[in-house]
């Protein structure tokens, strides 16, 4: 709802009123201060006046009482008489009230009062000057006596002798008024004097408001620093604008002309109130402007400018009549749309350079890029020539700038007379590249013709090179984060215009955009570099040797960077073997140094001879602790690339005896079997999750391998991709394996990778193939031994007889020792069942089996001790042992040599060993 404009206006008048800094508010508080001057003046000459009165009319009615009483009859010969008071009282009272003054006093010539208004004061000093008077003369004076009561204000009084027949003074006749009782044509007055002021006040106050309302509605309401601020803007606007600026009135005279229109038209300088035909201009513009038409982007010539003028009409905008003309010089409007244009299309080269430059992460292939953004739009020719260690991926060097390899060329480079691309260049100190390097600023050779610098680098091929037409050069250095990186050259041939000082800029601006992403591709290289060489250092450099199996391997990292696939082969103890195949989320140098990570927990948990399942179990473990551990630690910005949550593992177990293979997986694909009979299945290994998630047990599958089955473990790169789905790529991996019938292991590898390699991997791929042996039953012995001591030789016999039969007799005295003391601790601390089992592989391998599963502990005893040698003996005598535990006991295992010859290479002899046991030193 709008509020009417009279309430508006009422406000608005009311606040300019009470606002000191308007011009209202200032008027109004001058006209206050005068009023309230004229009135307090009137009241001052009022007052004055009134007394001046008052005081004049009691002198006179003093005067009059007080002779017209001391003339009066009577009045000396009271004095004479006995009584003074009594005569003169009642008649001095009578004659005041006849007076209408308040006191008519009669005293003696000694001042003492012989009648008083107040009967107290009889007989008391009169207080005033009677001196006067007793010499004959009227005293008039104002004075006060003592109260009267007519008031307390000071009285005017008059002294007047009283003279007997002779002349002599007989006494004194004194009467008085008091002033205040003559100011009642003073009350009378001011009422009409203050009614005046208010009246006059309210007068200037309306006409005030109405002024300043009248005032508020000319200016639109601005007040006079709005006033005085537009003022300024709008000069300073007036006089700082590139544009003329001209006010005409009526009849065409000049208002107004800013300095730029006063500079465009050649005006003098009284030109302000003088008709535009009186100002010199040619007559075409000068009538433009006196007519007052409008006018929009009219050209006309004037001197030597082409002006651009516009006219408007100030009328319809509420001011007088006349124009607004506006001039702009379009002179130099047409330069300006050049060098516009040539800014354009720089502006869009360079948001092009930074679209097409650096799509890739390879140093080569970005200068590459640079020379051909350049072509044709800034140089006919642009050469990249970079250090050998920015292509390389490392930190280059300042002293090997004056060595570079071409690496980009834009054209056909077997017509140019240049240096081809690979080769080697070595500038000379004058050569303009040299030049760059040293000032670090691009380096202008406007005329190949005229400059002689850069033909020292090569006198002939600089001849050629100016057959072939090239005449302009541009060399600038690419410079990224404070290292040169290389120079990039950029040349004009034929009819193009030479490079100006102006093209320096771009060119700088156009490699240093280009030097960052040849840069930042240098810095991925360098750090692919480190992250393939970690990877590789971390991934097995060869499979370790063993009987149990046939295996045959590929890695292939993906396009994106090195990632955390990895894979092991594991020799166990018993003539088994682990496998593993794992897969960490990511890539670089985070997803190798976790693989090395976990592919190092895995070894340490494999020695401790786990079940899969209790293996994955641990590695869950560490994995969540990892995370844990890093999540909490302080300084971590990244979390996301410090996680290892989220890796998956598959991890089996083949025992080359029974021909079982026990397998658990965390998160991982599957693997396939491809039987002898040409067959391929997918085993349904349990799944769990990924690692580092807990809270979830891992199962495992026991599967029966027939010889010569090949188990394929692979990691999802093989069976999955951006474009494919995982069941496709098991369905082509089946296909690659139903041929593997009769193929080796080496075979399969590379007819799994030929059907399966995507065009462009999106993730690494490791593919682990191997085909299962058994170890021959021949070479296999087993016994069960009672829980009797007298048990241990018969079995230690036939162990004997055994190892001759397998031609073992230079090991079996040390043999028959390690039985015998496995045995006794067996039958001592354990319990049955008890079984001994040798199984001649690459090694000699004893196993001593119980139903305990408490596990002996390597100690050395005193020299006072009589046992607590037995288990030093066995580890002197085996190159390996440990102990396993199965669901039915333990397993404690040795490894020995199948010859004496490498046991002696790498320790002293049985004899000495038992001799440095029992040797006492304190003997």
């Amino acid at each position: 709802m709008r509020h009417p404009r009279t309430t508006a206006g009422s406000g608005s008048g009311l606040r300019s009123l009470l606002n000191l800094r308007s011009a209202a508010g200032q008027v109004f508080v001058l006209q206050v201060v005068i009023v309230v001057l004229l009135v307090a003046a009137a009241v001052t000459a009022l007052v004055l006046q009134a007394e001046r009165d008052s005081t004049r009319e009691a002198r006179q009615r003093s005067v009059t009482a007080a002779e017209a009483f001391a003339n009066a009859p009577g009045t000396v010969q009271a004095l004479d008489s006995r009584d003074p008071t009594a005569a003169l009282q009642p008649r001095a009272e009578a004659a005041r009230k006849r007076a209408g003054v308040d006191f008519v006093v009669v005293m003696n010539r000694d001042g003492i009062r012989y009648t008083h208004p107040d009967p107290k004061q009889i007989g008391k000093k009169f207080v005033g000057t009677i001196k006067p008077s007793l010499e004959g003369r009227i005293t008039i004076e104002r004075a006060g006596g003592p109260p009267v009561p007519a008031g307390k204000e000071a009285a005017v009084q008059a002294v007047v002798p009283v003279t007997d027949a002779h002349g002599s003074v007989v006494g004194l006749v004194s009467a008085g008024l008091v002033v205040q009782n003559v100011t009642g044509l003073l009350e009378q007055q001011l009422p009409i004097i203050f009614g005046t002021g208010a009246a006059a006040l309210a007068l200037s106050t309306t006409g005030t408001a109405l002024v300043s309302r009248r005032l508020r509605r000319q200016t639109h309401g601005l007040g006079p620093a709005e006033m005085t601020r537009m003022y300024e803007h709008h000069d300073a606007v007036l006089h700082a604008v590139r544009e003329g600026v001209l006010i005409t009135g009526g009849g065409g005279r000049v208002l107004l002309a800013n300095d730029e229109a006063r500079r465009l038209l050649d005006l003098p300088t009284d030109t302000e109130r003088r008709r535009v035909g009186e100002l010199g201009m040619e007559a075409g513009m000068a009538e433009l402007l006196a007519s007052g038409e409008a006018v929009t982007d009219s050209v006309h010539l004037a001197g030597d400018r082409l002006l651009a003028v516009n006219i408007r009409s100030t009328a319809p905008y509420g001011g007088q009549a006349g124009s607004v003309v506006t001039l702009r010089d379009t002179t130099e409007l047409a330069a300006v749309s050049g060098r516009a244009e040539v800014a354009r299309e720089r502006l869009k080269l360079l948001y092009d350079a930074g679209v097409r430059i650096g799509t890739t992460l390879d140093v080569v292939r970005t200068a590459q890029e640079l020379a051909e953004v350049a072509v044709p739009r800034f140089a006919d020719i642009a050469v990249v020539d970079l250090l050998d260690a920015v292509v390389r991926g490392q930190e280059p060097a300042r002293e090997t700038w004056g060595q570079m390899r071409r690496t980009a060329i834009s054209g056909d480079q077997e017509t140019l007379p240049l240096y081809r691309l690979g080769e080697t260049i070595t500038f000379v100190p004058t050569s303009p590249p040299m030049r760059a390097l040293e000032h670090g600023r691009a380096v202008l050779e406007r005329d190949l013709r005229q400059a002689t610098g850069w033909r020292e680098q090569d006198p002939d091929r600089a001849r050629r090179m100016l057959e072939y037409g090239l005449h302009s050069l541009v060399t600038v250095p690419l410079q990224a984060r404070g290292v040169v990186l290389g120079m990039v050259n950029f040349w004009r041939a034929g009819d193009s215009p030479a490079f100006e000082e102006e093209d320096l800029s771009f060119a700088e601006e156009l490699a240093a955009r280009a030097a960052v992403a040849i840069d930042n591709a240098r810095r991925f290289t360098r750090e692919h570099t480190m992250a393939v060489t970690l990877q590789r250092s971390l991934l097995p450099r060869a499979l370790p040797e063993q009987d149990a199996l046939e295996v045959a391997w590929r890695y292939l990292p993906a396009e994106a960077g090195v990632g955390g696939d990895w894979f092991d082969v594991i020799p166990l103890p018993g003539a088994r073997v682990a496998l593993v195949v794992g897969d960490v989320v990511g890539h670089g140098l985070h997803a190798a140094a976790t693989m090395g990570r976990l592919r190092t927990a895995v070894h340490n948990f494999s020695a401790l001879d786990l079940p899969p399942d209790e293996l994955l179990g641990h590695l869950d473990e560490l994995v969540s602790r990892i995370d844990s551990e890093e999540s909490t630690a302080e300084g971590m910005e990244d979390r996301e690339s410090v996680g290892v949550t989220g890796a998956t593992c598959l991890y089996a177990i083949y025992d080359s005896v029974t021909g079982l293979c026990t397998m658990a997986r965390a998160g991982h694909p599957g693997p396939a079997v491809a039987c002898p009979d040409g067959t391929v299945t997918y085993p349904d290994v349990p799944a769990s999750p990924p690692l580092g998630l807990g809270g979830h047990p891992f199962e495992t599958l026991e599967l029966r391998l027939p010889e010569g089955s090949q188990l394929v473990l692979f990691t999802d790169g093989l069976v999955e991709d951006r474009d494919q789905d995982i069941d496709i790529g098991l369905d082509v991996l089946q296909a690659a394996l139903e041929g593997a019938a009769g193929r080796t292991p080496e075979e399969t590898c590379q007819a799994v990778i030929d059907a399966t390699l995507p065009a462009h991997p999106s993730d690494d791929i490791a593919l682990l193939v191997f085909r299962a042996r058994l170890l021959a039953p021949s070479k296999v012995a087993d016994w069960e031994v009672p829980s009797d001591p007298a048990g241990v030789a018969p079995v230690r016999a036939q162990c004997g007889a055994r190892l001759r039969d397998w031609g073992l007799e230079e090991i079996g005295f040390a043999t028959e020792l390690i039985l015998s003391e496995l045995i006794t601790n067996a039958i001592r601390y354990g319990a049955p069942p008890i079984k001994v089992r040798l199984l001649h592989d690459r090694s000699l391998i004893c196993e001593v089996s119980d139903g305990s599963s408490t596990s002996p502990h390597l100690r050395r005893a005193a020299p006072t001790d009589e046992g607590g040698r037995g288990l030093f003996l066995v580890a002197q005598f085996a190159r390996r042992w440990g102990t396993r535990y199965t669901p039915g006991g333990k397993v404690i295992w040795t490894e020995q040599p199948l010859h004496d010859g490498e046991a002696a290479a790498t320790g002293g002899t049985p004899t000495d060993v038992l001799l440095d046991q029992f040797d006492d030193p304190t003997l």
